[in-house]
């Protein structure tokens, strides 16, 4: 399903798993949406301040900063702060859970994520 220029998002991907960030990224491409991509929080945090997404899809588990800390960085940066933040992980414990919301994650998704979870959650904002 293509989005309409009107509903075409900027998207953040950032996981160390390169294979699996580029797969989602194409498919979120091929929907319509601007989509970057990073491997490490520091490389993210970069790229965050010029590209300003809208949504921001990231692992827990990163080198360089851990997801959480990156979370916490773009939350400061005007440009990103209003940006709807996933957290992306293989751990879903309440505590987990609770954690990324402190952290500034606005939903928390379990992997392997089903990508039509992903275009509801474009879709709706």
């Amino acid at each position: 399903m293509e989005a309409t220029a009107s509903a075409a998002r900027r998207v953040l991907l950032i996981d160390d798993n390169l294979d699996a960030v580029e797969a989602l990224a194409e498919l979120l491409r091929l929907s319509g949406h601007n989509v970057r991509t990073a491997g490490d929080g520091p490389s993210a945090l970069a790229l965050a301040t010029q590209f300003e997404p809208e949504f921001v899809l990231c692992d827990l588990g990163l080198p360089g900063m851990s997801g959480y800390e990156v979370a916490l960085a773009l939350r400061a940066l005007p440009g990103v702060a209003r940006a709807v933040i996933v957290a992306l992980t293989g751990h879903g414990t309440d505590d987990d859970r609770q954690r990324s919301a402190s952290a500034g994650f606005d939903v928390h998704l379990l992997k392997p994520v089903d990508p039509t979870v992903i275009e509801g959650l474009l879709e709706r904002r």
